[in-house]
């Protein structure tokens, strides 16, 4: 087998809902879309007793060994589903950490896509959602990666030729830890997106919807409160949402070139926070 190279795409909560919570875990639902910021996998097979994971580039540093990567080639293992087959993983972390941005979990969803398409081993759609499930709450988001919205039932509906956006995503010189940030959360609100349709993606009912972990993380972080403040006074975004359980901010714009001037004003005033402009897929 050649040297394989998968484009891992970053993860954008559109709007995030909480609506209630099961035993550990809390119930969403969320208009996702991908943008065209990635990591890259590289993935070959080797002559070994046991995997090899390895991370570099920007955002490589304090990765810990118990990854998305690991727990997915864990779970595979224990299931017999490798046989004895190990591989040397290598990844170009292009996207940062505790940002909200989904990169581990969608690293996780397109190896596991990649082990099924390449049929080193066949499970069902169930077993798929299961191994997903018990890595991390966003993988399945990426095995079904495309725009797509995730009910409270938790069920994804995907969508096609959906309204595309160019995104100025900033992260502050902090990250945020989506256990903190989830296990604060005290209220719920009545589900909104039960019945997905392709319109949830157009602007007039983006701009109505918000991110209700947005004022958990303010409290936390008033910079972050700050930060989105500052952002929609930069070249008229259409709407500034926090994605995830943050600390990314995203604005979002029509035109490439109102992006591309935010992105320069925004560099002019945040010198050490990190941003980059991306358009949607």
């Amino acid at each position: 087998m050649k040297q394989i190279k998968i484009k891992s795409y970053a993860k954008l909560n559109l709007a995030l809902n909480i609506v209630g919570k099961t035993s550990n875990l809390h119930k969403i639902e969320s208009i996702v879309a991908f943008v065209s910021l990635h990591d890259e996998i590289f993935i070959n097979k080797i002559k070994s007793k046991s995997h090899n994971i390895s991370f570099f580039g920007k955002f490589s540093r304090n990765i810990s060994n118990n990854n998305t990567v690991s727990k997915l080639l864990n779970i595979l293992e224990k299931k017999e589903l490798l046989k004895d087959t190990k591989f040397k993983i290598s990844i170009n972390k292009k996207i940062p950490m505790k940002a909200g941005l989904g990169g581990g979990s969608m690293n996780a969803a397109n190896i596991l896509k990649f082990f099924i398409k390449k049929k080193f081993f066949k499970i069902s759609k169930k077993e798929t959602e299961v191994i997903s499930k018990n890595i991390g709450s966003d993988v399945i988001l990426g095995i079904n990666s495309g725009s797509s919205i995730l009910s409270s039932k938790n069920e994804i509906k995907n969508f096609s030729n959906c309204k595309k956006f160019y995104t100025l995503i900033v992260k502050p010189n902090f990250g945020c830890s989506t256990k903190e940030i989830y296990s604060k959360v005290r209220k719920f609100n009545k589900p909104k997106m039960s019945h997905p349709k392709k319109k949830m993606f157009n602007l007039d009912y983006l701009k109505k919807m918000n991110n209700s972990l947005e004022p958990i993380a303010f409290s936390k972080y008033p910079k972050l409160r700050a930060l989105k403040s500052s952002l929609e006074n930069l070249s008229k975004p259409s709407f500034v949402r926090m994605t995830g359980s943050g600390s990314a901010m995203v604005a979002y714009f029509n035109s490439k070139q109102r992006c591309e001037n935010a992105k320069k004003q925004f560099k002019r005033k945040y010198k050490n926070y990190w941003c980059i402009s991306s358009k949607t897929i």
